[in-house]
């Protein structure tokens, strides 16, 4: 997998998706997901679609893996302390 692929859908994945698939189509990740799945998971989750390309490419027992993993974690969660405190803050 291309490193600047890993590296920036850690913060934009939809964006790197997009770029990936259409302007550089060679280092799009090699993957087995149906089309449909590709199509859904892109739109709705982009960062479950990319643990299942590293997992498929590289493997779970790797830094990468980790990283989106505890990213996609924090993103679905709600994000850090501070981003609650600040949402809360504004409510009052």
């Amino acid at each position: 997998m291309d490193f600047y692929f890993l590296l920036f859908s850690l913060f934009a994945p939809r964006v790197v998706l997009l770029v990936y698939l259409f302007a550089f189509p060679e280092a799009f990740p090699a993957n087995t997901v149906p089309q449909w799945a590709e199509i859904v998971l892109g739109i709705i989750f982009p960062r479950i679609l990319i643990l299942i390309y590293i997992y498929q490419n590289i493997g779970y027992d790797n830094i990468w893996f980790v990283a989106h993993l505890v990213v996609a974690i924090i993103t679905y969660l709600g994000g850090s302390r501070e981003t609650r405190r600040r949402t809360q803050k504004g409510d009052q």
